[in-house]
């Protein structure tokens, strides 16, 4: 067995008694990261149904997550008034899929156990000796759950919940463009003994209908894109009013190392970066770079290497300045 192999078979065995004891003290919510996307939202599910003290909740449910959850009637609460929502007798709380505390939104109290899991490349969590962190180099939260699950509750692998995990694996992996080979491996292990048809599934994943308005924003944003170098990488930038994730994926296509989105709503701006995988294989980290202007600029960034982004009360050009900037600074390797 590898030292890989090893180190996963340790971290998916400390996870099982981390639950294990934790359901035993009373119920665990499995917090999603308030961004409500699919890989959290999927992850929390999957591993809510391993044991009927858990429970998958948190503030939001995204676009995809919600089509996928109302298809499959997966349970979800949403807490609307945060941790006051839940039973007031809490063995632990899941966190999955957020790279740091204010990336859950709700406050999470001191004296019960945490554990996270997460695969991003940023971590700002300070753990304490009862609390568990795992945190395995994979495309997608998903990936962990659905390796636990194989491993230590494998009657939890129904077809409902082999779909929320694929979903959250191609979604979150960019459709595989910035997965390693060990996602494929994930995957064969999701489809195997399911019948889900992948081809058939991909479809309806992708295909969501916006409306007359949301096809116009993202037309305009096309129109308003902007081709410039930074340093050694290119980039195509645009703004936007909504669905700046679906916008930048539009304009990565378009063949440059960084697309990024703009958003400026109530005071508040939002960046949305992308990036391929030509990039990420020769150092360009965007969750790094996401981190990096939260410090300078405040507000909250992070993310993957290959996605990720930033809020704050800053000005869009400003905030724009300081992502171009910091890519600038940033050599390829090799250069």
């Amino acid at each position: 067995m590898s030292h890989e192999d090893t180190e996963l078979t340790r971290q998916l065995a400390e996870l099982d008694d981390w639950i294990t004891e934790a359901c035993k003290r009373g119920a665990v919510p499995v917090l999603t990261g308030m961004n409500g996307d699919m890989d959290t939202v999927g992850s929390a599910i999957a591993l809510a149904a391993s044991n009927p003290n858990m429970m998958a909740c948190g503030l939001h449910l995204g676009r995809v997550s919600k089509k996928v959850c109302q298809e499959l009637s997966a349970p979800f609460r949403k807490l609307s008034n945060g941790l006051t929502d839940l039973p007031k007798n809490l063995g632990g709380i899941i966190i999955v899929d957020a790279a740091a505390p204010n990336q859950v939104g709700i406050d999470l109290p001191d004296d019960i156990p945490k554990c996270v899991l997460d695969h991003h490349s940023t971590d700002d969590w300070n753990l304490s000796k009862t609390d568990l962190s795992v945190k395995l180099p994979v495309s997608a939260t998903t990936e962990i759950i659905a390796l636990y699950l194989a491993k230590h509750s494998s009657d939890s692998l129904t077809e409902p919940v082999r779909k929320l995990l694929l979903a959250g694996l191609i979604t979150d992996s960019g459709r595989f463009k910035h997965s390693s080979k060990e996602s494929f491996n994930t995957a064969a292990l999701i489809l195997n003994g399911s019948d889900i048809d992948y081809a058939k599934f991909v479809e309806w994943l992708e295909t969501s209908k916006i409306n007359s308005s949301e096809r116009g924003s993202l037309l305009r944003g096309m129109q308003r894109a902007n081709s410039t170098n930074s340093g050694d990488w290119s980039i195509i930038h645009s703004y936007c009013g909504t669905l700046e994730g679906r916008l930048a994926t539009l304009l990565l296509g378009l063949g440059p190392d960084i697309s990024l989105v703009s958003r400026n709503k109530d005071g508040e701006t939002r960046l949305t970066a992308r990036a391929s995988k030509h990039a990420t294989s020769e150092g360009l980290s965007l969750g790094k770079i996401m981190q990096s202007i939260a410090k300078q600029l405040g507000g909250e960034g992070g993310g993957h290497d290959g996605a990720a982004g930033w809020t704050g009360a800053t000005d869009r050009i400003t905030a724009e300045s300081s992502f171009i900037a910091h890519i600038a600074k940033l050599k390829r390797n090799g250069e």
